[in-house]
């Protein structure tokens, strides 16, 4: 691919865009589900083409379209946060997570790479790296710096702790962002990947392309 065409990207549950901030020389396509994020990834990056739609299922009938894939499925039901909190309820682990790292070990001739918490069980299929906080399992190998999170992070749930983690990614828009019944400004800010983060997986990613 080097000395081609700009490399195509697809970016599912692009969320805020934290993981792409930094990446360059490409042409993506971001998947996130609720509308009210997504207009905040456009307001953030015009350049994108933007797809309000399911993800998962985005990824079955899309996948061949694209150089490197990268997923970030939702994290809720994989945290630690269920086994803590008064008010937490049982529920079961989205095996979409695990569904979509199958899919694209068996399916998928480009790079790619899947991201999430680490969870508050043992992973189902072994990850090819923790950094911090984050699981990442991927078809190419990669050796980054873990970017620290701000101390207590896990309780930035206030709108102040909301302008900090909007400070601490360098991404900035009004307001806050509340969705599909989830009362914490912050939410959307704890849910993304740092840019730095993003950054250098993605060099490696241009590296190896």
């Amino acid at each position: 691919m080097k000395g081609l065409s700009k490399m195509k990207v697809l970016n599912l549950y692009a969320g805020i865009g934290g993981n792409r901030k930094l990446w360059d020389d490409c042409q993506v396509t971001a998947v996130e589900y609720t509308q009210k994020i997504a207009d905040v990834y456009k307001e953030q990056h015009p350049d994108d083409e933007v797809v309000v739609a399911d993800a998962h299922q985005y990824l079955l009938e899309n996948h061949d379209s694209f150089d490197f894939i990268w997923s970030s499925p939702p994290c809720q039901s994989h945290s630690k946060m269920m086994k803590g909190g008064r008010n937490r309820k049982p529920r079961y682990p989205d095996m979409k997570l695990y569904e979509e790292i199958l899919f694209l070990q068996h399916n998928y001739k480009g790079l790619w790479i899947v991201e999430n918490v680490v969870p508050y069980y043992t992973p189902l299929v072994q990850p090819t790296k923790q950094v911090g906080r984050h699981l990442f399992w991927s078809n190419f190998y990669f050796d980054i710096a873990e970017v620290k999170s701000p101390d207590n992070f896990i309780n930035m749930t206030t709108v102040e702790g909301s302008r900090k983690l909007k400070n601490w990614l360098g991404i900035h828009y009004e307001g806050n962002i509340y969705y599909e019944g989830n009362h914490c400004p912050a939410q959307v800010l704890r849910n993304a990947v740092h840019p730095l983060v993003g950054k250098q997986i993605y060099d490696k990613v241009k590296e190896l392309a």
